[in-house]
């Protein structure tokens, strides 16, 4: 499985998975685990970004914003299929 670490997780990194599964891996140390990226949004109130993500095997859709995800680890769900 492949990791992608940059000090700044950014709006760039964050097109670069949209459509992907990964686990989020947020600055305060928690994990969003198994989500696939579906969009960016903009927030209504000022400045910033919000992440958009559904969880595997659900259809609805959670958003955390831009500046709490330290950085993402792309999964492979072949391995994960296989796996159970």
């Amino acid at each position: 499985m492949g990791r992608l670490t940059v000090e700044h997780f950014s709006l760039n990194t964050a097109k670069s998975f949209l459509g992907k599964n990964v686990n989020l891996h947020l600055k305060d140390g928690s994990v969003i685990v198994n989500v696939q990226l579906t969009g960016i949004r903009k927030s209504d109130f000022g400045k910033g970004s919000f992440v958009e993500y559904v969880p595997y095997g659900n259809c609805d859709v959670s958003k955390v914003p831009l500046r709490s995800i330290a950085w993402a680890e792309l999964l492979n769900l072949l391995l994960l299929q296989t796996a159970g």
